[in-house]
């Protein structure tokens, strides 16, 4: 899901302060030692190609979320 659909309907302050959480989430993670061996291994199997830093955490997430779930 994008951040566009997830702010739509708030406030221009509101969104604002999503995009500015969500950007200060994502550097966390991408710095998280989880993220850096996750990242590590989908560049080995070639599962994932290098791309965008945002793509790459989302991924990550739903990979954890669903580990975590089962």
């Amino acid at each position: 899901m994008a951040i566009s659909t997830v702010i739509t309907g708030l406030s221009s302050d509101q969104a604002t302060e999503n995009q500015a959480m969500w950007q200060g989430l994502k550097r966390a993670i991408a710095k998280s030692s989880g993220f850096q061996c996750w990242q590590q291994e989908q560049t080995e199997s070639v599962e994932m190609p290098c791309g965008e830093l945002d793509q790459q955490v989302r991924h990550y997430l739903k990979e954890t979320l669903a580990t975590l779930a089962y």
